[in-house]
């Protein structure tokens, strides 16, 4: 049974790292899980990153190793109870996951052998369908955008509502994923707000945290949901 905790952001306005959903991590993985594999590909500074996820899951009671104080990022995932990819640019991230090779592997280990998934921003974006509706800039190729794959539709994580009082010209993350919509193929899009996690165990999957989210579907008006919310009618798509 895949177990999935897709969390929109590490931070959140007012609290440490991961502070907004510690409670919810550490329910996710309970006592079954000793040791967490942390992937801190998104970011330059692979140690720094590191370093602040382990001191941020070692107070929760957890143990943490990054995947690239490995020799093999084949044999660390192959090893891993638990799987966490923090955010950052999730470019950069899925290039580096299929350069180690661990796009199959990864998807593999959750979905066949029930290793927990913790993703947050980027690392939830590389959880979906493909990481056409990230935020982030290409500043380096991975070969395909098609990302894990755990879900069948795509994230949109730090969704922001349009403000109507902004005089910013640019487009709105909203007319954004409606021009993604425009193609006949695209998925449904789920924008996560800060604050919001996306909790799937089987089947099932439930909206979480401290903020709603807005879907997205082809052809269709948005609709929003609020904490505590069955969206399980997405892992059907």
């Amino acid at each position: 049974m895949r177990r999935l905790l897709l969390i929109s952001n590490s931070t959140l306005h007012g609290s440490g790292y991961l502070d907004h959903c510690k409670e919810q991590i550490k329910s996710f993985l309970s006592c079954s899980v000793q040791k967490v594999l942390f992937v801190p590909y998104a970011l330059h500074d692979r140690d720094a990153y590191t370093k602040l996820a382990r001191t941020a899951f070692n107070e929760m009671g957890y143990d943490l190793d990054g995947i690239h104080e490995h020799k093999s990022a084949v044999e660390a995932v192959n090893a891993a109870q638990a799987i966490f990819i923090g955010g950052g640019n999730t470019f950069r991230l899925l290039k580096t996951l299929y350069d180690e090779k661990i796009v199959d592997l990864i998807r593999e280990r959750v979905t066949n052998e029930n290793v927990p998934y913790i993703g947050s921003s980027a690392g939830t974006n590389v959880a979906t369908h493909s990481i056409n509706t990230t935020n982030d800039m290409p500043i380096v190729h991975p070969p395909t955008f098609d990302a894990i794959g755990l879900v069948p539709f795509n994230i949109n994580p730090h969704y922001l509502d349009p403000d109507p009082n902004s005089k910013h010209m640019g487009e709105t993350r909203e007319a954004r994923i409606k021009q993604y919509h425009e193609y006949e193929t695209s998925p449904p899009v789920l924008g996560l707000r800060e604050g919001c996690i996306l909790l799937v165990e089987g089947d099932k999957a439930t909206l979480k945290g401290k903020t709603g989210a807005r879907l997205f579907v082809r052809g269709k008006e948005p609709v929003e949901y609020q904490p505590d919310d069955d969206l399980s009618a997405l892992l059907s798509n």
